[in-house]
């Protein structure tokens, strides 16, 4: 798989694990610091970019990888975290997982979808959840602006898919399944369903109770950078953030990116992917983003050029 490779690295903070594990999450509050993931794009004006460089990967096995001593510190354990679609706590409970020949700064070579999606230029921002990937993405008017590991809904409570908005949100709260369950950085997008995205644990394959679970910083940033619903007395006057979920995950077979071993774009997400994608839901997005911005005027958004000066 052929990527172009940000150049930015930040190092936000922690890896809270805290959704559906109930046994392990209820008793663990463990805070690490984590590289940036952002994937903020900087132009290059004093060289032309460097060629693109394919990425190959491979299995290892844990017992044979912690004797080679393998692993060059934390950026490494996250990124081969985050490939296997897992928090660095359960990274290390695997046997073996899928590693990459090239580290690179910024997980956006690692992940499937597009870096730029010309399609939804005049979307201003947008929210991707790819069921069969258990992967994410955020674009402004087209931009992928980051991207990473999701755990969806496991076979018994499946997360719905279609286009949602993203409504209220709350930098902490009780699980209304489980109140012992701790739900940080939670943005809900379906207010009758319960249904949302949040920090919570990824053990490496969709394990939620319906809701989209992210790594904190990665939730954090989402928790900052997407828009909430206006509401006045009760009504609704205009809605937040669209979030498209889509696909279906193979319940029962190889995990996915498994099959990055033997075709390196095996997952790819294309810009004609996304285009088609989002295609059924276009005119009512840019519907209601034309009826928010009519009551609403919009302001100069900094959120992500902030983070990226941190």
């Amino acid at each position: 798989m052929l990527r172009k490779l940000s150049v930015s690295l930040l190092f936000l903070s922690s890896v809270l694990s805290a959704c559906n594990d109930k046994q392990a999450m209820s008793k663990q509050n463990i805070s690490e610091t984590i590289p940036d993931t952002t994937n903020t794009f900087k132009a290059k004006t004093e060289a032309p970019p460097p060629p693109e460089v394919a990425i190959n990967y491979h299995f290892e096995y844990k017992r044979i990888w912690t004797q080679k001593d393998s692993f060059e510190g934390y950026n490494h354990q996250y990124t081969i975290a985050a490939l296997n679609r897992t928090d660095i706590i359960h990274l290390k409970r695997l046997d073996s997982f899928l590693v990459p020949d090239i580290y690179k700064d910024t997980l956006l070579p690692y992940f499937p979808f597009a870096a730029n999606v010309p399609a939804i230029a005049d979307i201003e921002k947008i929210i991707f959840f790819s069921y069969p990937t258990q992967s994410f993405a955020a674009y402004e008017n087209g931009k992928l602006i980051i991207t990473g590991p999701t755990s969806m809904g496991k076979k018994a409570t499946k997360t719905p898919t279609g286009l949602f908005f993203c409504n209220w949100k709350a930098k902490e709260i009780r699980s209304t399944v489980d109140n012992e369950w701790i739900l940080k950085w939670n943005y809900n997008v379906s207010n009758f369903g319960g249904v949302g995205f949040h920090e919570y644990a990824l053990p490496g394959y969709p394990a939620s109770h319906s809701c989209m679970r992210l790594l904190s910083e990665q939730a954090q940033f989402l928790y900052d950078w997407a828009k909430q619903w206006k509401l006045k007395d009760g009504k609704l006057l205009a809605k937040g953030t669209p979030v498209i979920i889509y696909g279906e995950y193979p319940f029962g077979q190889p995990r996915p990116w498994f099959a990055l071993v033997k075709d390196a774009d095996a997952l790819d997400i294309s810009e004609t992917m996304l285009k088609e994608i989002v295609a059924p839901y276009k005119d009512e997005i840019l519907k209601e983003q034309s009826s928010r911005n009519q009551l609403f005027p919009p302001v100069t958004d900094t959120t992500s050029e902030n983070l990226a000066k941190k």
